[in-house]
């Protein structure tokens, strides 16, 4: 039997939006070192979409990635419930993937939402943060020590 991802089942016009925001947000990307420009674009359960870019530093570990700068503009303005978050890149063969600093902040708030990985021509696959990062790690084990 299949397994039913309710976060996934975005109307097509959110889709289209999202990944068109990702696209543009990739526009503003800072990143003279690696030359490999990110957007994001995160939708909220009320509909609010928030972009962002990666934005590299010449001490590396103090860039940060496009799905982080979204989210963080979003916890930012008091949002913290997400439906989705759609991730562009210039990759021609393969579709972008969050990396695992990026995963673990998107699992903060929630395993049951949408993350589209696309290509520039958008086509693009959709998976929950829960098949991300399976057998994670959340606020809910914090929780449990308390």
């Amino acid at each position: 039997m299949a397994q039913k991802h309710p976060a996934c089942a975005q109307d097509t016009k959110n889709v289209q939006q999202l990944l068109l925001c990702s696209q543009e947000a990739k526009k503003f990307a800072y990143c003279p070192y690696s030359h490999f420009p990110v957007g994001a674009a995160l939708l909220t359960r009320d509909g609010k979409i928030f972009s962002g870019c990666n934005v590299e530093n010449a001490c590396y570990p103090l860039g940060i990635c496009a799905e982080r700068t979204a989210i963080q503009k979003a916890i930012s303005e008091g949002y913290t419930d997400f439906r989705a978050i759609a991730i562009a890149s210039d990759l021609q063969d393969d579709f972008i993937s969050p990396c695992g600093a990026c995963r673990q902040v998107m699992r903060e708030f929630g395993t049951n939402w949408t993350v589209y990985m696309t290509k520039p021509d958008g086509t693009y696959v959709a998976r929950t943060v829960q098949e991300l990062l399976p057998a994670s790690f959340g606020p809910e084990d914090i929780r449990k020590m308390q």
